[in-house]
C-alpha cells in the first residue's frame, strides 16, 4: 500500500531554516515536562516564590521550602536546593541526550550527554542550552563517523567491547573539547545574544521583536528563534530575577485569539464558520497553527498580528511581568500556571491587550475588503482549503488541528478526493505493528494513531499495535508506516522494509479504511 508523492519544491533558505528549527524543536519539545517541573519548583520555592522567604504566602514559609529553592537556611547553612542544579545541569544534559539520540540512537545520546557536561562546567555557571544543542548532536555525529571506519570488520564476539570503548573514547575527547574550546565560544555567543536582547529591553525596543516573530510563526520558522534564542535567554533571566518576558514574545495566545474572534464576527464563508472552533483550540489548547491558514488566505492580517504581539510585549515590559519558565503549548492555562508571583496582572493584561489590538486591526482590514472577499468566495477563488494546504506545505507535515479545520469546512471532500485516486497495493507480509510518524512524534501523528486504533477496534481487530513516533526514531520494526506525503521519503529511508502509506490528512483519510480492510483480509486468510 505504498503511494508515491513528490515533495514540494524546496523553499531555499526558508526550508533550511525550517529544518533547523524543527531539529531544535525536536531536542527541546520532548523535555518540556522537565521545564514545566522546574518552573513550578522555581515559582514556589525561590526567595520571591509563592512560599519562598520573601513570598506572599507567609503561612507556608517553612525552612524546608527555602531549602528546596536554595540559599541560606535559618541556621546559616548554605543550601544548594533544586532550582540551580536542575537548570544548570539536568535540563541542558537532557537536551544534549535528546539531540544525540536523534542523530545516532541511544549511544549517540549517551556520548552527547557526556560532552554536554564539558560545555556546562566549562562555561562557569552560564546556562548552556545553546552549548548542549551543539555538543549533543555533534558528538553523536562524531561517534557515527568514527564507527564507520571499522563497520563490518570487527571479529565476532568483540563487537560489544569495541562499541563500548569507541563510545567511551569519543565521549572523553568530546568532553575535553567542549570544556576547553566549545564552552568559551558558546558563552561568548550567549553573552552577545543576551546583550542584544538587553539592549532592546533597556531602550524599550523589545516589542519590535514581533516584527520578526509573528511572520515567522505563520511560515513555521519560529522554532529556531523561540527554542534557539528566547528559551535559553529567558531561562537565564528567570534564574537571576525569577521571571522573564521573553517566554511570552512567541507564546502569547492573545494575538491569535484576537484574529480568530475578528474573523468570527467580520469574516466571510468557511473562514467565518470555522474560526470559533479554531479559537477554542488556539486559546485554550495552545495550538497556534490553527490560525495560520486564515493569515495565508489574507496576508494583510499579519499587520494585525504584529501590532497585537508588540502590544503584548510592551505591556509586560511596562508592568515588569513575565513567566518563570517556557509555556508550552501556548495555552492560556500554561501561561497562567507559569506566571511568576506578582506578575499575574501584567501577564493577563498582556494577553487581553494583545488580543484587543489584533481584533481591532483585523476588523478594520476585514471590513475594508469585505465586498471583495464575498465576491472571491462566490467565485471559488483563494479558497480556505487552499490556505490550509499552503499552511501544511509550509510546515512540511500534516496536523491534527489543521485537519480538523479542513474536516469542519465545506471543502472536506476535496482532501478526501485527492487521496482516493492514489494507487493501492496489497501488503506482502503480516501487519502486526503500525507506526504513525511525523517530525516530532506527537500531536498530528498521535491523533492519526488514535483514529486508526478506533477503526481497528470497531472491526474487531485486537492484535495489531498502533503507535506514534518521530521519524528519526523509526527502528525498522514497524510492519506499516503512515506519514504525511512530504515525509514519506524520509520514513522509507529510516524503515525501508515496511509498507508505507502516504496521506494528506491524518484525521480523516480514506486510506485508513483500506488499511483496516487489508488487515482484516489477512486475518481471514489465516483463520
Amino acid at each position: 500500500m505504498t503511494t508515491t508523492s513528490t515533495p514540494p519544491a524546496g523553499g531555499g533558505v526558508r526550508v533550511r531554516v525550517q529544518r533547523f528549527g524543527t531539529f531544535l524543536s525536536g531536542m527541546v519539545m520532548p523535555n518540556i515536562a522537565a521545564f514545566i517541573a522546574w518552573g513550578l519548583i522555581t515559582a514556589l520555592f525561590i526567595d520571591t516564590g509563592w512560599v519562598g522567604q520573601d513570598g506572599p504566602i507567609e503561612a507556608w514559609q517553612w525552612a524546608d521550602s527555602r531549602m528546596l529553592g536554595g540559599g541560606i537556611t535559618p541556621d546559616g547553612t548554605e543550601w544548594t536546593g533544586l532550582v540551580g542544579p536542575i537548570i544548570t545541569y539536568l535540563l541542558p544534559t537532557l537536551i544534549a541526550y535528546t539531540g544525540g539520540r536523534m542523530v545516532f540512537g541511544v549511544r549517540g545520546g549517551v556520548v552527547g550527554a557526556v560532552a554536554a557536561m564539558g560545555v556546562i562546567v566549562g562555561a562557569s555557571g552560564t546556562i548552556m542550552f545553546l552549548g548542549a544543542m551543539v555538543a549533543g548532536p555533534l558528538t553523536a555525529l562524531a561517534l557515527k563517523w568514527v564507527e564507520k571506519l571499522w563497520a563490518g570488520k570487527v571479529r565476532a564476539g568483540f563487537e560489544m567491547l569495541v562499541d563500548n570503548f569507541s563510545a567511551g573514547f569519543v565521549a572523553f575527547f568530546a568532553a575535553l573539547a567542549a570544556f576547553f574550546w566549545l564552552a568559551p565560544v558558546m558563552k561568548f555567543v550567549t553573552d552577545v545574544l543576551g546583550g542584544a536582547v538587553g539592549f532592546l529591553v533597556d531602550r524599550g525596543l523589545i516589542p519590535l521583536a514581533s516584527i520578526i516573530v509573528e511572520p515567522a510563526k505563520v511560515l513555521f520558522l519560529n522554532n529556531a528563534i523561540n527554542h534557539g534564542v528566547f528559551t535559553p535567554l529567558g531561562t537565564q533571566e528567570s534564574l537571576e530575577t525569577g521571571k522573564s518576558l521573553l517566554f511570552l514574545v512567541e507564546a502569547n495566545p492573545g494575538p491569535g485569539a484576537g484574529l480568530l474572534l475578528a474573523i468570527s464576527v467580520f469574516g466571510v464563508g468557511i473562514a467565518r464558520g470555522t474560526a470559533p472552533g479554531a479559537f477554542i483550540i488556539q486559546f485554550f489548547g495552545g495550538i497556534h497553527e490553527v490560525y495560520f491558514p486564515y493569515v495565508l488566505a489574507k496576508p494583510l492580517l499579519i499587520v494585525a498580528l504584529i501590532a497585537g504581539g508588540a502590544s503584548g510585549v510592551a505591556t509586560n515590559a511596562i508592568f515588569n511581568s513575565g513567566l518563570v519558565a517556557a509555556a508550552s503549548p501556548g495555552s492560556i492555562f500554561a501561561v497562567l500556571i507559569q506566571t511568576a508571583p506578582g506578575s499575574h496582572l501584567g501577564v493577563i493584561l498582556s494577553v487581553i491587550i494583545s488580543a484587543g489590538v489584533t481584533f481591532a486591526v483585523s476588523a478594520a482590514i476585514l471590513l475594508a475588503s469585505r465586498k471583495r472577499d464575498l465576491a472571491r468566495e462566490q467565485a471559488g477563488e483563494g479558497t480556505f482549503e487552499d490556505a490550509i494546504a499552503r499552511t501544511e506545505a509550509n510546515k512540511g507535515k500534516s496536523s491534527e488541528a489543521l485537519s480538523g479545520l479542513r474536516a469542519s469546512g465545506a471543502a472536506a471532500a476535496t482532501g478526501a478526493a485527492a487521496e482516493t485516486g492514489a494507487a493501492t497495493a496489497t501488503a506482502t507480509k503480516p501487519i502486526q505493528s503500525v507506526v504513525f510518524a511525523c517530525d516530532a512524534g506527537m500531536g498530528s501523528s498521535a491523533m492519526g494513531a488514535s483514529v486508526l486504533r478506533n477503526k481497528f477496534k470497531k472491526a474487531g481487530i485486537e492484535d495489531v499495535t498502533v503507535v506514534n513516533k518521530a521519524i528519526a526514531n523509526l527502528d525498522g520494526t514497524a510492519d506499516l508506516v503512515i506519514t504525511q506525503q512530504q515525509l514519506t521519503d524520509r520514513a522509507k529511508a529510516q524503515n525501508p522494509d515496511a509498507v508505507h502509506v502516504s496521506v494528506d490528512n491524518f484525521m480523516n483519510s480514506p486510506k485508513y479504511d483500506e488499511v483496516v480492510e487489508m488487515v482484516r483480509k489477512q486475518h481471514d486468510a489465516d483463520a
